[in-house]
């Protein structure tokens, strides 16, 4: 099983690599289904992994000039202050068992995976609609700054609640609300993932969370692997054709997710 989750691993640092959004999302369900880590504990791992693997796919991007740094700190800072907190405060807030419902439990591991189930719908109806002209039309650098800081905020609070880079919300919001080309969402969402995911961890470095570092280590390896070869790739196959492909991936994922945690 270990062969197959770190093959896995390689697979999700290939989707990071090849669609920049989305490619994250696939950490958890490898971490809690495939290695068996507790999904509230997979949360942080995913965390470690996701920051780690996104900062090397950034640094390939910034050599091609694919980051925006003013508009990676705008948007930043917001995502970084929401996930620290949340990670520092609120999830070892919440309690073991949440509540009880007739015969039904709903513990905090319940709630994670629902929670990052639906967040995987999302993530899939995101990438399976056709991007409008206008998203890939713009070019001009504006900053609605009430409306990012709300953005980052919101972006910060998921990804401390399930361990997601958030890639799906993040290159949007960059093309829509600071104007940036495609290419350069891409290069910045990385790198707001990065510094994101990597401090919002620090988070869970003071609780009772057991970690196991040689393991994310390992597991960060396979999936640096695969972001290489993702942006090795993207030369050769276009990221429009790729990422509804995906998306159904994801889609069919999260009902599995949401069938296996709520009804076997």
């Amino acid at each position: 099983m270990e062969l197959i989750g770190f093959s896995a691993s390689v697979i999700m640092g290939l989707s990071l690599g090849l669609i920049g959004g989305g490619g994250s999302i696939l950490t958890v369900p490898i971490l809690v289904y495939l290695f068996g880590v507790d999904p509230v504990a997979s949360t942080a791992y995913s965390l470690f992994v996701v920051g780690l693997t996104s900062l090397v796919g950034s640094v390939s991007h910034f050599k091609k000039g694919n980051v925006d740094l003013k508009t990676a700190f705008i948007f930043g800072l917001p995502a970084i202050i929401s996930v620290y907190s949340v990670r520092k405060f609120l999830v070892p807030a919440i309690p073991d068992i949440i509540m009880t419902i007739g015969s039904v439990t709903v513990t905090k591991s319940l709630f994670v995976m629902v929670l990052f189930a639906t967040l995987m719908l999302l993530a899939s109806i995101s990438m399976i609609r056709k991007p409008k002209k206008k998203e890939e039309e713009q070019s001009d650098t504006h900053y609605n700054y009430l409306i990012i800081l709300a953005e980052g905020l919101l972006v910060g609070g998921i990804t401390g609640l399930v361990g997601a880079g958030g890639g799906f919300l993040i290159i949007p919001a960059l093309v829509l609300m600071a104007g940036l080309p495609m290419k350069k969402a891409v290069g910045t969402s990385l790198l707001i993932i990065a510094m994101k995911s990597l401090i919002g961890f620090t988070g869970d470095l003071s609780g009772a969370l057991i970690i196991d570092y040689k393991f994310m280590l390992i597991f960060s390896a396979f999936a640096i692997v695969g972001i290489f070869a993702g942006s090795y790739l993207t030369k050769f196959i276009p990221n429009e054709k790729l990422k509804p492909v995906f998306g159904y991936f994801v889609l069919i994922m999260g009902f599995y997710i949401l069938g296996k945690e709520l009804l076997f």
